[in-house]
């Protein structure tokens, strides 16, 4: 690969600027494609914890460390759960934990203003992706390399590979609050995460920067239920949450009662283990890669982990060997992660409430309490 060689990444998100930052270091020049008209135009999700040997080793690689330190949370560690009739069964500060959280806009923030001018073609939504010659050609472009970082409903995929995101199971619903109009969250929220768990059913809380805080609600459910919920404006959503959760204590129910409802958020993932034959020229990371459940926080991890592992076998000489030997140990990579996730789902929405959850805090401690 050389300074010439054009490489088109497919998607703005964390990974694709990631990739789009390590690349410029190495003397090349990406054009990224971002459907977003502009950087605000969407709500970029909730606090991300950043963990050591893949999220915060990419961004060291890419000389970010300082501008991540000063906007990380390491503070913001902690973890709490309750059962569904309020009682706190675990509380932990999380002081020591090596996972500082970001605010997801703040990481790309610090990304997009580490790139050269005009990297990022915004309000560029990508329909087709048209093989020509040795390269592939995009919106009247040719490009030698296209990288899919476009997540889960990934245009490069099809590319690559027969695989779809398949329902998981849960029907989730997104909320936000601020911690000055809601002092009664923020208490129940305390200095992280807090999970309320219950049969198949849980509510969860997160801080996040600047006195936010989001929150989910999630429940079990065929995928008929979350279309409904999708179908729904918010307050009737909002309706149907509280008929759920009906029956829990009232502390738990303000977060579903005094929310704003930011919208629904059925969960999906690609098969645990996805992979294809590697073909020359096109190639994925992140979520376009392995869409996994949140369950064990790696997504954003492994989306910039991706990155630095690909930009290093883009630069490496090895040809597209290299290529193909780095979407292997990728993959591997992520089935450990995806199996991960996939017990961490099945622990928070369970037929036997909250014990899973309190076994798993425990267990990881490596103490009996």
């Amino acid at each position: 690969m050389t300074a010439m060689t054009r490489i088109a990444i497919i998607g703005g998100g964390p990974g694709g600027l990631m990739l789009a930052r390590l690349l410029q270091l190495r003397g090349l020049s990406p054009v990224v494609f971002e459907r977003d008209g502009h950087a605000g135009e969407r709500p970029q999700g909730g606090s991300l914890d950043l963990h050591g040997d893949t999220g915060q080793r990419a961004m060291r690689l890419a000389a970010l460390e300082a501008e991540f330190a000063a906007a990380a949370r390491p503070e913001d560690q902690g973890d709490r759960l309750y059962d569904s009739g309020g009682v706190l069964l675990f509380d932990r500060a999380g002081e020591g934990d090596d996972r500082p959280e970001i605010d997801r806009s703040a990481l790309r923030e610090i990304l997009l203003a580490s790139l050269a001018p005009d990297t990022v073609r915004w309000g560029s939504r990508v329909t087709s992706i048209e093989p020509d010659g040795s390269g592939f050609r995009i919106a009247e472009e040719r490009f030698e390399i296209v990288v899919g970082a476009d997540g889960a409903w990934s245009r490069v995929r099809p590319l690559l590979s027969e695989a779809a995101p398949r329902y998981e199971g849960l029907a989730f619903a997104e909320l936000g609050f601020e911690t000055a109009m809601h002092p009664d969250i923020a208490a129940l929220t305390g200095r992280g995460k807090m999970f309320a768990v219950g049969e198949n059913r849980a509510l969860i809380t997160q801080l996040n920067g600047h006195g936010h805080i989001r929150g989910y609600a999630g429940l079990r459910a065929p995928e008929a239920v979350a279309q409904h919920w999708a179908s729904l404006e918010p307050e009737p959503l909002r309706a149907a949450l509280l008929e759920v959760f009906e029956g829990w204590a009232p502390a738990l129910l303000r977060v579903i009662e005094t929310g704003t409802i930011i919208g629904p958020r059925p969960l999906y993932a690609l098969p645990i283990g996805h992979r294809w034959t590697s073909r020359p020229g096109v190639t994925l990371i992140g979520d376009a890669a392995h869409l996994m459940s949140p369950f064990a926080g790696e997504g954003v991890n492994l989306a910039l982990a991706d990155a630095a592992d690909l930009a290093e076998a883009l630069a490496s000489g090895g040809g597209w060997a290299a290529i193909a030997a780095h979407e292997a140990a990728m993959a591997a990579r992520a089935a450990v992660a995806a199996e991960r996730s996939a017990a961490g789902l099945r622990a928070v929405f369970s037929a036997a409430g909250s014990a899973p959850v309190l076994y798993h805090y425990r267990e990881r401690l490596g103490a009996d309490v």
